[in-house]
C-alpha cells in the first residue's frame, strides 16, 4: 500500500489530497492529512473578510499572469493546468454556486468562507477508507532514505511513500500559519528563499492623512520607486486611522516586500487620487470649471470628483491660501500646483508595516528545485511542495489562493499517476 503524507490541511493540501481521491483507479494507497489546528483551511475561511475570495474571474493569460509579482513564469504551467475558469467550474460541480463581483473577485454566493471548505471535509467523508485526518497533532520534523519519508509527531513515527508539504507561510500566524514548512524543507535539503511581508497595510508620517479615516478612492494611482525602477498601480484606495489601506495598498506592499520600511527607513511614494487624470487633464478640468463658475468655491469645484472631507484637507496640507477663495481669484500658478498636487500626485511617508496584517509571505521554497509540471522536488523523488511554500505571490483578488488550488490540483494528479 502506498502512504502520502500531506503536511498542512490548507488550500493547497486540501486540493492535493481531493485531487487523488477522486481521480485514483488504485485502492491500494492512504492518505494522512497532518494539521495544528482542530479543524482544516482555517485561513481559507477568513481570506476575502470571511468570504473567502477563492479566485479571480480574470480568464486573459497575461493579464492573470501580471497580478503575480514574484513566479509567474512557474505557476504558469499550473495555471494553465487548473485555470481560474477550470477552478469555479470545478467548486460549481461539487455543490458551491459562486459569483464573480464587478471587481472580479469571486466568492461564494452564501458570503461564507466554510461552505469553500465544506466542499473537501464531504470529500473526506465519502472515501473513509483511503483518509485520516490528524488534526491538532503537530509535526515535529521529517526525515528520510532513499525509500521512505518518517513524519514524527507527538503521537508517533508514520512511514510515507509520497510526502506534499503544503504548510503555507507565516503570515496570519494566529491560524497556525506560523511557518513550519522552512524547517521541513531545510532539512530535505531545500534552499529557503529571503522572506518578506506581502499584502500589508501602512503606517504613515502624515497626520492629515489620519485625518481622512474612512474615505475611500474608487480608483487612485500610487507611484513609487523599486531599485531605481519606478512603478505606478492603480485601485481602491482606504484612508484610515493609521495610514493607508486596501487593494491598491497591498499591491504597492508586493512590490515593496523586500525592502526595509521602519521608524528610521521610511519610504516615499505619491498617490493621485483618480487613476485616470495627470496634470494635463486636471488642468483642463479646472479651467473649464473656473471659467464656468467664477463665483463657487474651490472646495465647490473640487467636491464635483471629490469627498469633501478630503478635498478640505489637500487644501489645509499643501494650500492653505486657497480655503475659502472664490476660483475668480485664483491665478495660474496657484491652479497648476493645484493640478501638479492631484495630477502627478502629493508625497506620503510609509514608516512601517502594520504589525500582524501581511496575508502573505514574499519568498519560500525557490522554485528552480521544483519542476513546475508536477510540483516534485528536482531535489529528492516523491517530495512535493504546493500553495504558498512556494516562492510565488500574487496580489490581492484570488490570486494567492488560485496559486494554492493550481498546485495542490497538479501535485495530487501526478501524485495519482504514481499510485
Amino acid at each position: 500500500m502506498k502512504i502520502i503524507s500531506i503536511i498542512g490541511a490548507w488550500a493547497a493540501g486540501l486540493m492535493t489530497a481531493a485531487t487523488i481521491l477522486e481521480n485514483s483507479q488504485n485502492t491500494d494507497f492512504h492518505i494522512h492529512i497532518f494539521e495544528k489546528n482542530p479543524n482544516p483551511g482555517k485561513k481559507v475561511i477568513i481570506s476575502g473578510g470571511w468570504r473567502c475570495n477563492l479566485t479571480t474571474g480574470i480568464t486573459d493569460k497575461k493579464e492573470l499572469l501580471s497580478r503575480y509579482t514574484r513566479g509567474s513564469e512557474f505557476i504558469k504551467t499550473a495555471l494553465g493546468k487548473f485555470s481560474p475558469k477550470k477552478c469555479r467550474e470545478w467548486f460549481e460541480a461539487h455543490w458551491v454556486r459562486l459569483k464573480c463581483e464587478v471587481d472580479n473577485r469571486v466568492f461564494p454566493v452564501s458570503d461564507n468562507g466554510k461552505d469553500v471548505v465544506w466542499v473537501f471535509e464531504k470529500i473526506f467523508e465519502k472515501y473513509p477508507d483511503h483518509i485520516t485526518l490528524h488534526f491538532s497533532e503537530w509535526v515535529e520534523n521529517i526525515k528520510s532514505n532513499e525509500k521512505w519519508y518518517q513524519v514524527h509527531t507527538k503521537n508517533g513515527v508514520l512511514e510515507s511513500d509520497v510526502i506534499a508539504i503544503t504548510t503555507g507561510g507565516n503570515a496570519y500566524s494566529h491560524t497556525g500559519s506560523t511557518g513550519d514548512g522552512y524547517a521541513f524543507a531545510r532539512s530535505l535539503g531545500h534552499i529557503v528563499t529571503p522572506l518578506g511581508p506581502s499584502l500589508s497595510s501602512f503606517l504613515t508620517e502624515e497626520e492629515w492623512i489620519k485625518a481622512c479615516s474612512g474615505i475611500a478612492l474608487a480608483k487612485a494611482k500610487i507611484v513609487f520607486d523599486v531599485n531605481g525602477e519606478k512603478i505606478s498601480l492603480s485601485g481602491p484606495l482606504l484612508f484610515t486611522h493609521f495610514g493607508i489601506s486596501g487593494p491598491l495598498t497591498f499591491r504597492v506592499s508586493s512590490h515593496l516586500a523586500f525592502e526595509t520600511i521602519t521608524w528610521e527607513y521610511t519610504k516615499m511614494i505619491k498617490i493621485a487620487p483618480i487613476a485616470e487624470m495627470w496634470f494635463e487633464d486636471w488642468e483642463k478640468f479646472l479651467k473649464n470649471e473656473f471659467a464656468s463658475h467664477p463665483k463657487k468655491t474651490i472646495i465647490n469645484i473640487l467636491t464635483s470628483l471629490l469627498s469633501r472631507r478630503f478635498a478640505e484637507n489637500i487644501l489645509s496640507e499643501y494650500l492653505q491660501n486657497l480655503e475659502g477663495i472664490f476660483v475668480w481669484s485664483i491665478g495660474r500658478n496657484e491652479r497648476e500646483k493645484l493640478s501638479h498636487l492631484l495630477g502627478d500626485g502629493f508625497s506620503i511617508t510609509l514608516k512601517e508595516r502594520r504589525p500582524g496584517d501581511e496575508f502573505v509571505t514574499a519568498g519560500w521554497i525557490s522554485t528552480k528545485e521544483i519542476n513546475d509540471e508536477s510540483m516534485e522536488s528536482k531535489i529528492k523523488k516523491n517530495l512535493y511542495f504546493a500553495g504558498e511554500i512556494l516562492d510565488v505571490d500574487g496580489v490581492t483578488g484570488g490570486f494567492s489562493l488560485q496559486i494554492c488550488w493550481s498546485s495542490g490540483y497538479v501535485a495530487g494528479k501526478d501524485i495519482t499517476s504514481k499510485i
